[in-house]
């Protein structure tokens, strides 16, 4: 019975469960969003008694499926409240398997094997590392009593020369799946936080990575291999073809690339051909993309389809259209297991699965539909999978083209809405062609602000790159790169394409303009970008689209905030142990210190700094100041002085210094030099001009910055101190005091010398009488910084003590605010850490009160002493 309402025929009950399941997806995409938004994890049974919600709501829309509205609505709560609960789940799980704090720094024995590709390095091995069985281990003797440790850990074996000319056990014959006893130190994942930097936290979590550490290889040390091949078949056969492969081309670039198109292996790309990928736009086609899983799919079933057709037997029993999505999903499948199962692949394959079951099932569901079933069976794999440049991108480009493409039969174009017939095999590739200039087109115009909101920078020569790139990478080198793995010949063949490849892109990175640097913009401005980029290339009369052009102003030129006339404004940054500090006034910008160098390869200047300028919208330094010689202090300057525009450096750096080689103007730091920077005044506090020292932290630049008073009343103030220590603390006392030196009270102080022992002597702090310091050092320093004895005695005078290992990047505005960039960001998976200092009990990195004496491998130097 009706009840007066008409029946709903066929297509509106089709239109009805098309419009369910949009607003189902949806849901569920918010559901999960929300919960990846939170800063702690929700009470225990949280995630239980949401399940139990959907359900019951799932039940309810069933029964009450005549009411459209309640059941549609039923329908959202129920896909919302699962999308949370999942999340939830997942992230409960995570939290569990999390390194309990009393075994972080000790001696483990873990038996277990290795899962991944080891990734060799200049300085040793990095690898995962699945733990079958985890023990304490004290003074040599192994506890009975197992250790909780995690199920997979992140850990780095050494293999280079000690501070005492040890030479520590080779990694070279490490390999996927063998099985190893090891002895090794972990800690809870913990990585930089900075402004609009990268989250390695997140990517740790991601990976199911809850702790890392290193493998202790002192004489003596347990580390023994079990088994060669004990478990990860799939792991295995990667390492045998990455093998195959540098037998055959040896330890080149093009063997890198090679590696990462065939496997998955983007860790084989060398750092500089990473450049080079980035700057022309075409860093997306050399790892595994949705675009390679794709057409080796259709390859694929294109090949089996022809293959069936031609077997009467087999067209009996199944037809060729059926079984040859089947078959292409199942090699995509297999491809996409070969090459490391990434999450674009994941991507691609639950897209391509979406659309074979629909066509199983008889079913022509519109593309956002699949879009959207797609993005949901990738949620339901991987939650945080919506936290990824990649997701948006991927999704974002199938999405547009889906908005823009024309209604067209074949590869004909249709001409006064009748679809045209492809006559000949020229017309064919002239279809074929103009389709692929279009497609790109669409994509690098839509994709550009999305671009430029997930990480401030654009390709402009990047539309011509991929015209070049996309064919050759897709049609040529990858299938070559595979073909290979049965033809090792062909890989010669190939390495030569991708080399003509690295030519040509070189000479389109080389253009001036080649890439656009964009500060990060504000929330506003990002989503007026987004709909600009939208407009211009949806299907809208000409004048539409037009409108979408100045959209994209905020975020191609966002407005940046700036101190006014007389104000700075101050950025320590997170960049482990070393120094870097931003202070920033209306119209200059100066840096002090660049941080440390992490490797032959990896610098806080480029890793952290460039991209923390970029950000900011920074277009050159107008001072470095380099205090002294440290190597965690002038580590990224010469990155910087390479790529970040710097227009003068100060520094104690003795004459003859790499870094004072350059072109760029170069000026000893001295007590007495004065400037003044819009309004706010500057002034070097030591060394004494001509000074000489034994050790460079005794030449330290002391910078104190000063801005003028204001209503009867001084304005604020920062003391820079470097590495001094107490001698040279008594020596600005005793300056003060005979009136030869400035005054030293400062609002703001940077702690000297990290919170070493030898610094911060009470008189000192006196002097200063900071209102708050700031400490820069790393999570668990291998030099015990800030001495917990130091730190107590900043809190006893009532000063407010600063870490940026548990505050990340912390920010002094203009208007007096201060902010942690940790606080402001914390989510689940962050380092529990609170952000302001107190006594920590735990030991630094590589060190314990029972093995002071020894050795620290992963840093190449001694435990720090009881009287450092």
């Amino acid at each position: 019975m009706s009840w007066g309402r008409p029946v709903p025929g066929p297509a509106e009950r089709a239109g009805l469960r098309a419009t369910r399941w949009l607003l189902a997806s949806l849901a569920w995409l918010t559901g999960l969003a929300c919960q990846l938004q939170q800063a702690e994890a929700a009470p225990a049974g949280s995630a239980a008694a949401v399940a139990v919600v959907a359900v019951v709501a799932l039940a309810l829309s069933v029964l009450l499926r005549q009411q459209q509205r309640a059941c549609t609505l039923l329908l959202v709560l129920a896909a919302a409240a699962a999308g949370w609960a999942s999340a939830e789940w997942r992230a409960g799980v995570r939290l569990a398997a999390q390194l309990d704090d009393g075994l972080q720094g000790q001696d483990l024995l873990l038996v277990g094997h290795v899962a991944r590709l080891p990734q060799q390095g200049p300085t040793g091995t990095r690898f995962e590392f699945v733990v079958e069985r985890a023990q304490r281990q004290l003074g040599g003797e192994v506890l009975a009593v197992p250790a909780r440790v995690p199920d997979r850990v992140r850990l780095a074996w050494y293999a280079t020369v000690d501070a005492d000319g040890l030479l520590l056990e080779a990694t070279e014959g490490l390999r996927a799946g063998q099985r190893w006893q090891l002895l090794v130190r972990l800690r809870q994942p913990h990585g930089p936080m900075n402004p609009h930097g990268f989250d390695t936290e997140l990517w740790l979590w991601e990976q199911g990575v809850r702790a890392t550490g290193y493998v202790r290889a002192l004489p003596g040390a347990p580390n023994r291999k079990l088994a060669d091949a004990a478990a990860a078949p799939v792991e295995r056969l990667r390492q045998r073809i990455r093998d195959a492969l540098y037998a055959h081309l040896g330890p080149t670039a093009e063997a890198g690339v090679l590696a990462a198109l065939a496997i998955g292996d983007q860790g084989a790309i060398e750092r500089a051909e990473w450049d080079l990928f980035r700057a022309s736009g075409v860093a997306h086609l050399m790892s595994i993309s949705g675009l390679h899983v794709t057409m080796f799919a259709w390859a694929l079933g294109g090949l089996a389809g022809w293959l069936w057709r031609s077997s009467p037997r087999l067209m009996m029993a199944l037809p060729a259209q059926v079984a040859a999505p089947w078959i292409g999903l199942a090699g995509a499948a297999a491809y996409a297991v070969l090459a490391g199962f990434g999450v674009p692949a994941q991507r691609t394959l639950a897209m391509l699965a979406v659309v074979v079951l629909l066509r199983a099932a008889g079913r022509r569901w519109p593309a956002h539909g699949v879009l959207l079933a797609a993005a949901v069976a990738v949620t339901m794999l991987d939650p945080w999978a919506l936290l990824q440049p990649g997701f948006w991108l991927s999704f974002g480009a199938v999405a547009l083209l889906m908005l823009s493409q024309p209604d067209a039969a074949g590869l004909g174009v249709a001409r006064d809405g009748v679809p045209t017939r492809v006559e000949n095999a020229w017309q064919r590739l002239r279809a074929v062609a103009a389709a692929g200039v279009r497609t790109q087109a669409v994509a690098t115009v839509g994709l550009a602000p999305l671009t430029l909101v997930c990480f401030q920078q654009l390709s402009l020569v990047g539309f011509g790159a991929n015209l070049v790139a996309i064919p050759l990478v897709t049609l040529l080198i990858t299938p070559l790169a595979l073909a290979g793995v049965l033809l090792p010949f062909l890989w010669t063949a190939a390495a030569a394409l991708v080399q003509a490849l690295v030519l040509c892109l070189g000479a389109l990175a080389q253009v001036p303009w080649a890439t656009w640097h964009a500060a990060a913009a504000p929330a506003w401005g990002s989503a007026a970008g987004l709909l600009g980029g939208l407009l211009l290339v949806a299907p809208l009369p000409g004048r539409l689209r037009l409108c979408g052009a100045p959209l994209l102003l905020p975020l191609l030129l966002p407005p940046l905030e700036r101190p006014p006339d007389g104000r700075f404004e101050v950025l320590a940054a997170d960049v482990g142990q070393g120094t870097a500090v931003l202070v920033r006034t209306r119209q200059h910008l100066l840096l002090y210190d660049s941080g440390p160098r992490y490797g032959p390869d990896s610098d806080a200047g480029g890793r952290l700094l460039l991209p923390l300028l970029r950000a900011r919208g920074e277009p050159a330094v107008d001072l470095l100041m380099l205090s002294h010689r440290d190597s965690d202090h002038v580590g990224g300057a010469a990155t910087l002085l390479r790529h970040a525009g710097v227009r003068a450096v100060s520094s104690s750096l003795e004459p003859g210094h790499p870094l004072r080689e350059g072109t760029v103007p170069h000026q000893p730091c001295a007590a007495g030099q004065r400037w003044v920077w819009d309004g706010v005044h500057f002034e070097v506090l030591h060394p004494l001009p001509d000074a000489s020292a034994a050790k460079p932290n005794h030449l330290s630049c002391v910078l104190r910055v000063q801005e003028p008073s204001r209503d009867g009343s001084a304005g604020r103030s920062l003391l820079l101190t470097g590495d001094i220590e107490a001698p040279q603390e008594a020596a600005l006392l005793q300056r003060q005091a005979d009136g030869s030196g400035a005054a030293l009270a400062s609002e703001a102080l940077l702690v000297p010398h990290h919170g070493s022992r030898t610094s911060s002597t009470p008189a000192f702090l006196a002097a200063v009488a900071p209102r708050v310091a700031v400490v820069q050092a790393a999570y668990r320093s291998r030099f015990g910084h800030p001495a917990p004895d130091v730190v107590q005695r900043y809190r006893d005078r009532g000063i407010e003590v600063v870490r940026t290992d548990r505050c990340g990047a912390w920010h002094w505005r203009a208007d007096g605010s201060e902010h942690c960039e940790r606080a402001g960001r914390r989510r689940i998976w962050h380092h529990g850490w609170h952000h302001r200092a107190g006594p920590d009990p735990a030991e630094p990195e590589g060190c314990s009160a029972s093995n002071d004496a020894r050795l620290n491998p992963a840093r190449r130097a001694p435990c720090p002493s009881t009287s450092r």
